[in-house]
Order: C-alpha cells, then sequence, then structure tokens
C-alpha cells in the first residue's frame, strides 16, 4: 500500500464559464452523512439490512471496503443498492491488513467509534489529505471506554487501534461540537454495559441518533439548560436489520442551488433534498440574503424530511451568519462564500474554527479561491467576512488543496462570473460527488 500512497494521480483541471441561465430537473446524489451510518449500522446488525440510494462515492465505497475487511458481508446488489450482513455489535473480526479510508474523514472516525468497542486490533490509514487531519481528540473518549491508540504522528494517521476487551460506558461533554466525534463516542459505546452519555453544548447533526434507533436501539435525547444537548444511550443491544432510503444530499445540493441562484434567468427544481433541520443552515442564510427557494412536496423518507427545491436567479444582498449556525452548515461555508461574491453588501460567517480542521484549512482555501477571482475578502479572527458587489469579476486559477468542496464551490464562481475560473484538479469531487459534472452540464453549465 506504500507504493500506491506515494504515486501522484495526474491532475485535472476544470474550467467554468459563462454560458445563460441553468434550468431543468436534477437528484443530486444520497446524502454521505446517511450513506455511511447505514454501511457502518448495518455491519453492526444481526442479519441483513437493504439501503437504497447510498452515494456510491470514493469515501462511501471506503468505507464499505473497510466493513468488508472487519468481517461484515457488503455487496452492491443493483443502482446505489445494497445489501450488508451484519455481524452484531462488538462482533468485528481483526482484518488482514490496513483499513485505508482514502479521503473520507466521516468513515474513519466513525469506524474508529465501533472498532473501539471490539476485542480486536486495526490499523487505519488514508491518502496524503486525510493524513494531515487530527484524529487526536476523537480518540480521547475511545480510550476512556478502554480502546488503547498507538500513532506514529502526534493525533495524526496511520494509526493502529487496539479495541476494548471490556469495555466501560462513560459520560462524555463534548470539547467542540461534532457530530463526527459524538457519534464515534457512541457507536463505541455500543459495546459497553449501561449508559454511555454524551453531552454537546449545541445540537450537532443527529442522524446517528436517528437511525441507532431506527435500528432498535434504545436513544434518550434531552435539551439541556444551556440549550445543548444530552443523548443517553443504551448498551450491548441487539441491532436489528432495517431498511433504509438515503435521501439527497443537502450539502451536494448547495453547488446546483447556488449556481441556479447566482446565474442570471435560472430556475432549476432539485429532487428529494434532506429537510434535516440540522442540516439546513445553509438555506435559512440564503433566505436571509433574499434567495427565491420554495419547498415543494415535503415528505418522510427513510425517517428523514425531504422536498423538491424550486430555485430562481435573483439578486443576493450580504448578511450577518451567527457561529451558533454553524454546526448546521459546517461544509457549506465554502459555496456560502461563492454566493456572497454575487450579493449586494458584507457578509461576516461567524465562527470558523472547525473549518481549519477539513480537507484543507477550508477557511484560507476558501479566501484564496475569492481573492484570485476579484472579491474582496478577509479573515478575523474565526470568522471570513465576504465583501460583495453583485458579479465578480472571475478570471483566476484556484488552488483545490485536494478538497472536493473548494473545487465545486470555485466551479459555481466561475458559472456566472465575468471571466471564466480554472481550478488545478477536479479528481477528488467525485470522493463527495460523483457525476458533479454531467450533471452540471446536463442543467446548461459551461464546464471543459
Amino acid at each position: 500500500m506504500a507504493s500506491e500512497m506515494a504515486s501522484e494521480p495526474a491532475l485535472v483541471p476544470l474550467t467554468a464559464r459563462s454560458n445563460g441561465p441553468l434550468a431543468g430537473r436534477a437528484r443530486v446524489p444520497g446524502d454521505k452523512s446517511i450513506s455511511i451510518r447505514a454501511l457502518i449500522l448495518g455491519a453492526l446488525t444481526v442479519g441483513e439490512t437493504k439501503v437504497a440510494g447510498l452515494l456510491e462515492s470514493e469515501d462511501v465505497l471506503n468505507t464499505a471496503k473497510a466493513l468488508q475487511a472487519l468481517g461484515a458481508r457488503v455487496k452492491r446488489t443493483g443502482d446505489r443498492a445494497w445489501s450488508i450482513h451484519g455481524v452484531g455489535v462488538g462482533g468485528f473480526a481483526e482484518p488482514a491488513g490496513t483499513l485505508d479510508f482514502g479521503n473520507s474523514g466521516t468513515g474513519c472516525r466513525l469506524t474508529l467509534g465501533a472498532v473501539a468497542g471490539c476485542p480486536i486490533t486495526a490499523t487505519f490509514d488514508g491518502d496524503a489529505s486525510l493524513r494531515s487531519r487530527p484524529m487526536r481528540r476523537v480518540l480521547d473518549p475511545l480510550e476512556r471506554i478502554g480502546a488503547r491508540a498507538v500513532i506514529s504522528r502526534e493525533g495524526r494517521l496511520p494509526l493502529t487501534l487496539k479495541g476494548a476487551h471490556d469495555p466501560v460506558p462513560i459520560v462524555f461533554e463534548l470539547p467542540v461540537p461534532s457530530a463526527q466525534l459524538k457519534s464515534a463516542t457512541l457507536l463505541a459505546g455500543l459495546s459497553a454495559p449501561g449508559e454511555t452519555v454524551v453531552i454537546e453544548s449545541e445540537a450537532t447533526r443527529d442522524h446517528t441518533e436517528k437511525m441507532l434507533t431506527h435500528f432498535g436501539a434504545q436513544v434518550r435525547v434531552e435539551a439541556t439548560a444551556q440549550g445543548g444537548r444530552r443523548i443517553t444511550l443504551t448498551g450491548q443491544p441487539e441491532l436489528v436489520p432495517q431498511p433504509i432510503i438515503v435521501p439527497a444530499d443537502p450539502s451536494s445540493a448547495a453547488f446546483p442551488l447556488v449556481a441556479a441562484l447566482v446565474v442570471p434567468g435560472s430556475e432549476v427544481i432539485l429532487e428529494g433534498v434532506m429537510m434535516n433541520p440540522l442540516r439546513t443552515g445553509l438555506l435559512t442564510t440564503l433566505f436571509e440574503m433574499g434567495a427565491s427557494i420554495e419547498r415543494l412536496d415535503v415528505r418522510k423518507e427513510g425517517g428523514e424530511e425531504v422536498a423538491d427545491l424550486r430555485v430562481r436567479a435573483g439578486g443576493l444582498r450580504g448578511a450577518d451568519v451567527p457561529a451558533a449556525r454553524a454546526p448546521s452548515m459546517i461544509d457549506e461555508y465554502p459555496i456560502l462564500a461563492a454566493a456572497a461574491a454575487y450579493a449586494e453588501g458584507t457578509t461576516r460567517m461567524r465562527g470558523l474554527k472547525e473549518l481549519r480542521v477539513k480537507e484543507s484549512d477550508r477557511m484560507a482555501a476558501t479566501a484564496d479561491l475569492l481573492r484570485v477571482n476579484g472579491v474582496a475578502v478577509e479573515i478575523e479572527g474565526d470568522d471570513l467576512i465576504v465583501h460583495g458587489k453583485g458579479r465578480p469579476s472571475g478570471g483566476g486559477k484556484v488552488t483545490t488543496h485536494m478538497d472536493h468542496r473548494i473545487a465545486m464551490s470555485a466551479i459555481v464562481l466561475g458559472l456566472g462570473s465575468e471571466r471564466p475560473v480554472q481550478i488545478d484538479d477536479g479528481t477528488f469531487i467525485a470522493t463527495s460527488f460523483p457525476g458533479f459534472v454531467t450533471l452540471m452540464r446536463g442543467l446548461g453549465a459551461d464546464l471543459s
């Protein structure tokens, strides 16, 4: 595997240019958060779990391969249809080789949690981007539960995790709002007797809690006096297989959605987008900026509320985005920054500390992508400030830092700017949004 890690794939530049209005209907791929959790929790049931609409991206497929190496039977049965035969809580087998998660921070951190409660040893690794991202924070609660980590560099991949032989339940207060950290702790707590408690100061994505309940675990969620939540999981359940329908990913929908808002004359309908209130911070913000977005045919799919979204182009205005909204839109700040470049006035996005430890330093990378395209932007502490003046000039070449969201945000910026925008490499877009270029071209985008 070392030789694979050392080889450098060829860069694939991509250029976006203005080409008239966008129009049509599209369904973006299934939600990555739901897809990864469906695979992991399906692997922890006893029996067969069937998943429809799975996101077949590199991140998700790498997670599926890791679960296969841990003893679960995971196979594709049709277009975005998958079957998982689980091994039960605590039933993972010791893998013969290294678990390679590629670029998937979610898959890696959640699987760390699931493995922590099993009496096995497993080595976790990923690509250069994932190797640069911190893991120490997620290891702290896992070690309290009884696992032990051996790492080659402080807090980074590759690392070897020795799972707990006698896991113990803990009460863990999240040091920062993080759905991945919360989820890893709960997944480790599945193997412990008694109650594992996670306390968060502000609500983060609750897909893990909902899906655990869907599979038969006892999960109690209570509001705290400080405005956060206390999540209590009863350990050692026998999880029962349940069908999962994966809704369209709101984080992926954000890219064609913002493109339709900023390219004059556009009208686009995005089908079946998840409307979980802990994932709709971007919609809330765009509404405040004056965006024309309608929710059509609101319904339930796979335990989550979904809707079709009709998006029409129109003028946007600057907004002040509170730090408390960050957990509900942490992945959407780069594309929000692109929208802010088209707005009239200043948009201030507050409290973006977590962006510094994503696939890249996303705050710096977002600021850079705007600057090279003629947009005035500044960083003050953990705030990103964009000074919009309507239509950006464009004309820049954006360094993506192997970050799929930076790449797609730059592409969207270029679809309405005065001059084309180029990215240095579009390869990593497939980690979260396979078919992005094809979908955008289908709506009328000029990408070459």
